[in-house]
This record gives C-alpha cells, sequence and structure tokens, in this order.
C-alpha cells in the first residue's frame, strides 16, 4: 500500500487511465508480445478467486529462465498460485509450468514429465547449482513448504527440499542463491512474507485483523499486509552433502522485526568480492547485511540509505533491479513500489552507500500511478548501457470500477532508456506492440531467449496467461555473452563472478546472480551490448573464489563459455536457419 500520500489521476488524450492508456502510433518498436505464437498461452496462472478478497490471493507468481537440459537455449519456468478448495483437496491444483525451448521460436510444456509441477500454492523461484554438478536446480517458495528440484541431468528432477533442511512451511517469497562464506558452495536465502492461516484469513474485523475495516481510497479491500504478523527470513548454510543448516539468527539476518519481505539477492554493492544480501520488504524499511568476509554479516540497513526512500519514508517494496547503469563500475539499484509512491532508484557511490537519485535520474514521475513489481536493468539496443524495464499490474482488482482514480488492475510495462548521462526517458508505448500489452503484471525475467544477442523480458501474470516481450529493435549493434563456469573453488555456476568489459572506450560491468526482480531468477550469462564497437579491448573477471583472469574474445557477436583458469572453452553463434551453432 502507499505510503507518499494520494497524487492526482493521470489520464491520456482520450480519458483513459495511463496505466493502461497514453499509448503513441508511431514511435520506436522494440518488443512485441509473442507469448501466443510461442505457444505459451495454452497455460495460465491461477490464485484464489478473482475478487481477491484476501493477501493470499493478490501476491505472486515468480519466473525463472534456466537451461534446464543443457542444450545452450534458455527454457522457462512459471509459478503456479493455487485455491483453498484445492489445498483441502476438493479440487485439482493448478499446475505450474516447465516450457521447454524449441530452438524455433516456440516452447512445449514439459513439467509433468519432469516433475516440477508443484501442486502448492506457489510465487517465488530462483535457479542455482546448489550441488555443483554443472545442472541447474530450482527452489520453489509457496505458502506452506517450498520444494528444492534437483536436476537429474535426464529432463527430470527430483524434490529433495525435506532431505536438504530447507523445505520451511510457512509463506515463503523471494529467494536467492549465494556463497556468502567463500567455501565454493552456493547457500541459499529465503525471504519470509507474513503469517496466514487459511483457516482464519485476515479479515475486517477478526482478530487476525484488528481492523474494524481495510480499505483503499475509501473503497473496501482485502487487509493486509498492514496490520498482519510477519513472517522471518531463512539463511541455510550449504554443508556440501545435500543438506543445508539454517543460521540466520546466528548471523543475524533473521528479521527479528518481522517485515514484510518479497525481494531477496544477494549481490556484491561494496567490491569487495564478498556477496552482500538485499531484502526489499512491503511496507516496511529494507534490509541491507554487508558481508564482513568473515562468514558473518553486518546491518547496514539504514547507514547505507536503503532502508528508506530519498524521503526518508518506508515504502511498499517489491522488486529488485540490480545494474551498473552509469558505466562506473558500482551496482545501483532500483526498488519497485506501490501506485502514488515512486520506483526507487538508489545510486551506489561505491561502497554501498546509496542515494535516491529517482527523481533526478528521471525514473520517479512516470512511476507514480503505477504499481511495480518485476524489474530489470538490460541493454535491449546493445549500444553499451544499460535501461530499465518495470511490469507492473495492480494489487486490487475494485480499482476497475473507480475510472476517476485514474488507475487499473491490469498496467502496462514500463520502458526507460538510458541517456548515458545518468538519466533516463520513457519510451512510448506503441499501440499494438510488447509496451503497450496490458496485463495484471507480476514476476518478470530477462535473458537471450532466441541466441539471437538481443535481450527479451518473459512477464508472469496474476489469472492470466503470461506475456513474453520478444525483443525486434531495429539496432544493429554488437554484442557477446559470457556463459561462466566456475572451477575447484568457485560454485560451478559461478554465481557471485564479476566481468568488467571494455570496448568503444567504455567500461561495463556485468554480474552473475541469482534470483532478483520479483520473486524471480534471470538468464545467468552476461550480457553487453558493444553498440558500433567491432572488437573488445579487455575483459576482465573476478571470480568467486578471489582469482581474476584476463581473457581475449576473438570475435563478437558469440555467446562464449569461459572455465575458471582454462579461458574460452566454448564458442557458440546463429548460423542459418537460426540454428546454434561451434564458432570457427
Amino acid at each position: 500500500m502507499a505510503t507518499g500520500g494520494t497524487f492526482p489521476a493521470v489520464f491520456d488524450s482520450e480519458k483513459r487511465p495511463i496505466t493502461a492508456g497514453g499509448l503513441v502510433k508511431t514511435g520506436p518498436i522494440v518488443f512485441m508480445n509473442t507469448a501466443e505464437q510461442a505457444g505459451l498461452t495454452r497455460w495460465r496462472h491461477k490464485a484464489g478467486t478473482p475478487e481477491k478478497r484476501f493477501i493470499l490471493e493478490a501476491k505472486g507468481p515468480g519466473v525463472a529462465l534456466l537451461d534446464y537440459d543443457n542444450d545452450g537455449w534458455l527454457d522457462i519456468y512459471f509459478v503456479n498460485g493455487s485455491t483453498v478448495a484445492a489445498l483441502n483437496g476438493k479440487e485439482a491444483s493448478p499446475h505450474a509450468a516447465l516450457f521447454h525451448n524449441n530452438h524455433d521460436g516456440t516452447f512445449t510444456d514439459v513439467a509433468a514429465n519432469a516433475g516440477v509441477t508443484n501442486d502448492r500454492w506457489g510465487y517465488g523461484v530462483v535457479v542455482g547449482d546448489f550441488d555443483n554438478d554443472g545442472w541447474p536446480d530450482l527452489y520453489v517458495t509457496n505458502f506452506g513448504k517450498n520444494r528444492l528440484y534437483r536436476n537429474n541431468h535426464n529432463g527430470t528432477f527430483t524434490d529433495v527440499a525435506e532431505k536438504a533442511g530447507v523445505a520451511l512451511g510457512t509463506w515463503s517469497t523471494g529467494a536467492t542463491f549465494g556463497d556468502y562464506d567463500g567455501d565454493g558452495r552456493l547457500d541459499l536465502f529465503v525471504a519470509g512474507y507474513l503469517s496466514f492461516d487459511i483457516n482464519d484469513p485476515p479479515a475486517a474485523g477478526t482478530k487476525a485483523v484488528g481492523y474494524a475495516s481495510c480499505v483503499y481510497r475509501g473503497s473496501p479491500v482485502m487487509c493486509g499486509p498492514r496490520g498482519l504478523k510477519g513472517e522471518r527470513d531463512h539463511l541455510f548454510h550449504n554443508n556440501g552433502d545435500g543438506t543445508f543448516t539454517d543460521v540466520s539468527e546466528k548471523l543475524g539476518v533473521s528479521d527479528l522485526d518481522r517485515f514484510f519481505g518479497l525481494g531477496a539477492l544477494f549481490a556484491d554493492v561494496n567490491n569487495d568480492g564478498k556477496p552482500d544480501l538485499l531484502v526489499a520488504n512491503d511496507t516496511t524499511p529494507n534490509y541491507l547485511y554487508m558481508n564482513k568476509g568473515d562468514g558473518t554479516f553486518e546491518d547496514q540497513s539504514y547507514a547505507s540509505g536503503y532502508a528508506l526512500n530519498g524521503d526518508g519514508r518506508e515504502v511498499a517494496n517489491m522488486g529488485i533491479a540490480v545494474g551498473d547503469y552509469e558505466n562506473n563500475g558500482r551496482l545501483d539499484l532500483v526498488n519497485t513500489t506501490f501506485s502514488d509512491d515512486f520506483d526507487v532508484v538508489f545510486k551506489n557511490d561505491g561502497t554501498g552507500v546509496f542515494t535516491d537519485v529517482s527523481y533526478k535520474c528521471g525514473v520517479a514521475a512516470a512511476t507514480i500511478p503505477f504499481v511495480g513489481f518485476g524489474d530489470g536493468f538490460l541493454d535491449y539496443d546493445n549500444d553499451g548501457w544499460k535501461d530499465l524495464l518495470i511490469a507492473n499490474g495492480h494489487v486490487y482488482p475494485e480499482v476497475d470500477k473507480h475510472p476517476d482514480w485514474g488507475t487499473t488492475y491490469g498496467q502496462r510495462p514500463l520502458l526507460f532508456r538510458n541517456l548515458a548521462n545518468g538519466k533516463f526517458e520513457v519510451v512510448p508505448a506503441v499501440e499494438g506492440t510488447g509496451l503497450a500489452t496490458v496485463s495484471v503484471g507480476r514476476g518478470a525475467a530477462f535473458g537471450d531467449l532466441f541466441n539471437d544477442g538481443k535481450i527479451d523480458v518473459v512477464i508472469s501474470n496474476m489469472d492470466q496467461p503470461p506475456v513474453l516481450l520478444r525483443n525486434v529493435n531495429p539496432d544493429h549493434h554488437h554484442w557477446v555473452e559470457l556463459k561462466l563456469v566456475g572451477g575447484t573453488k568457485s560454485p560451478r555456476d559461478a554465481v557471485g563472478a564479476t566481468v568488467y568489459l571494455t570496448a568503444m572506450g567504455i567500461r561495463q560491468r556485468g554480474d552473475v546472480l541469482s534470483g532478483g526482480s520479483y520473486l524471480s531468477s534471470n538468464d545467468m550469462r552476461v550480457h553487453f551490448g558493444l553498440g558500433e564497437a567491432s572488437a573488445v579491448s579487455s575483459v576482465d573477471i573476478h571470480w568467486p573464489s578471489g582469482a581474476s583472469e584476463k581473457i581475449t574474445l576473438p570475435a563478437v557477436d558469440r555467446i562464449f563459455t569461459v572455465t575458471e583458469s582454462k579461458g574460452i572453452t566454448d564458442s557458440l553463434v546463429i548460423g542459418k536457419e537460426g540454428v546454434l551453432q561451434r564458432a570457427h
């Protein structure tokens, strides 16, 4: 819910709320929604009732991009919700989807055969190779017990959450893998949202709520999260034998305040080579736990400037985007928020101290009418500067009954183009294109789905089929992508690695991260747009083990595999008819 007051409604020239209107007839065409052509619309998300009487029905779902069968093409995992009747065994549970990439622009749902349908009330998903066997595993967060799907290397998965000790059983949301103690194994952090009793749901006037009524702009709506009891967070240390140990209390990251955790991400924000821990909390202050390098953390939430926005207020934080948008070697952050508030751009001074530059950089004003969820930095035009995309969607279906409020339940995404001077500008939504797609957006995952060097975006929606924003930007800029493979002292999937690439005199930074956005997980390959540059000057890789390695890229417009201490071990290029082949 909003913490910044009520702003005047914004309408377009046709008197439509700007959240679903404001379209233009001509302009740059960046994305097309190709979900139907890709076969993704055969599946749809479902959570509770359309009325969203309870907060359990309104959050989620996330989406993950992963190459589960190691064929060089990204597949898509969509989390599904459930219903009270399904939880009580009175109807069939909605199924999650695992869409296998057919290499021709289409996808096939193989979730049932793969054993990853979940059949619980799902929210988030994160990708990480927790057992270092070279195959990506999946962790799915639920209301109730979570799943840890271990990859069996044959197109199937086995849920080992109970055996591994990471099932929990509360309401989990954002999750992230990262090697916080530098032992070469991925640890797991899981954010908790709130305590919810399905047999005594929090309705206005009940003991569970304590409020006589729950209203939004004077209209009755579901209750929460304010007034409800939050859930604790959990950090699980990887023991290296297939099990984890809960060390959250011991390390001071268990969320004693019981804030409402949503987004979570391990990322090195102070450039010391150790992953720090970010938690985006709903209507409560954020957490930033700084990694001290000795296996412990220090709570720097307030000292870092990340706990509150520039006005000194806690906001309804949902998703976390992380990236070096100024090309100065520092990871900046963007947290999405509720409407009547602005999405917050946190500029990093290089030491992990952040300043709210949302208005200064041109993001704040455009986002105020929207309810933001999934977000991410992406260089959509491959000019060497990271742009920003935000998926939006309201949480109260009731808003559609009040057109004078200037907002809608379904909302269009927002794309901000990086002007290479510390500022962004909104890319107009052209009628009939991807940016004009109106949906109840939640999770968003970013990656090169078609191995063409262009970053696409998959958006998971409430009670709807997904959106696939295929990047059709007409630029002919060059690019490279790096798939990193860790050595014996780093996680095998190189989560936590940082790459510095210089071309055209511009030094870019890319990080291998697990999680982020809103309850989602992105392509782990590091992507760099190169603009007009037909060669890369230098590549400097900082591995999670602490080792640094300089490599020389022999060409551009390629996907290179780089293995720690061995240099380039594979090189792929799209040949004729879109066939991925080894480069010579």
